[in-house]
């Protein structure tokens, strides 16, 4: 480790894939096709759900929120791996180091909670059908929503003002493709126990009281899909709720593997690989899963894209 003569750096050193430097150019191509078609799939859903009037329900609203916070999310690393992967000086500052841990950190919680959110919806619309409008109101999903961001903003304060706070003793490599907990506490230098702690505690709340929530709901919807007469209604449901849970198992599976074990016994590149995965690959992925399994989407998106060249 390259050691300085303050606990803590001016800047940090990504270390990424230097061992392998054959995979940074493949990596580096990947991620520059990866992140345009990230942006516009996420924002074709925004303005599809926006400018459809038959799209302005509850479930669409969660969804353009879903949207918002991949772009924001996979923005807040990918830009900075692409500098580093396209260059031999491969730093980020102490400052960028912490902002990027705030917002990637902001964006993982928030998004947690929305997945969940997003599952208690459908779970009032296919168990609850005749109460779904008064119970999800507008004034309801502004609040849950308000709620959601409130919480993530919280959980990466905390979780950055703590881990920032450990002592790094003048070292300033990470191995690792961005700044993330578990790789900061890996590296700190003295008692960290009390840190690894609190990061189970927190993400306990943040990951595992969520996918619970999830689970719960999707037990019940699959109870009363099941007793359904109408198979037209059991495969309509069905479709609505499977482009979730395939989101929520791209997202949930990487997050709990990486955050719900000590920092100290993750392996070397587990951190780089579920980092590109769940803020790469899925905010990718999830409009292209939301479009091509939601008739309803692609009805509105062709009806958008026929206004567009009809008009030119």
């Amino acid at each position: 480790m390259t050691v300085i003569n303050k606990s803590h750096p001016e800047e940090f050193i990504l270390l990424g894939f230097t061992d392998r430097p054959w995979l940074e150019l493949p990596l580096f191509v990947i991620l520059l096709i990866t992140y345009p078609m990230a942006m516009m799939g996420n924002i074709t859903i925004i303005l599809v759900s926006k400018l459809d009037p038959q799209l302005h329900s509850p479930m669409y609203f969660f969804l353009t929120n879903l949207s918002f916070l991949d772009m924001c999310y996979t923005t807040s690393i990918v830009p900075q791996m692409l500098v580093n992967l396209g260059s031999s000086k491969k730093t980020i500052s102490y400052m960028g180091c912490a902002f990027q841990l705030y917002f990637f950190h902001m964006m993982g919680g928030t998004e947690c909670l929305l997945l969940a959110i997003m599952s208690l919806d459908r779970y009032v619309a296919i168990c609850r059908p005749l109460h779904y409008t008064l119970i999800m109101n507008q004034r309801t999903c502004i609040l849950l929503v308000s709620i959601m961001w409130l919480s993530g903003m919280t959980y990466a304060v905390s979780e950055t003002s703590v881990t920032l706070q450990l002592p790094l003793c003048g070292l300033n490599k990470l191995d690792h493709l961005l700044c993330e907990i578990p790789v900061l506490i890996k590296i700190a230098c003295g008692e960290k126990s009390a840190n690894e702690l609190t990061l189970f505690v927190v993400c306990i709340f943040m990951l595992a009281v969520p996918l619970c929530l999830v689970l719960a709901s999707y037990a019940c919807i699959g109870h009363t899909v099941l007793k359904m007469k109408s198979s037209e209604g059991r495969k309509k449901a069905f479709g609505t709720c499977s482009s979730h849970l395939i989101v929520v198992f791209l997202f949930y599976g990487p997050g709990i593997s990486m955050y719900l074990q000590p920092p100290s016994s993750i392996t070397r590149d587990q951190p780089k690989f579920m980092a590109l995965f769940y803020g790469v690959v899925t905010p990718t992925l999830n409009p292209f899963i939301y479009t091509l399994r939601n008739k309803d989407v692609k009805g509105a998106l062709d009806s958008l894209l026929r206004k567009i060249f009809s008009s030119k």
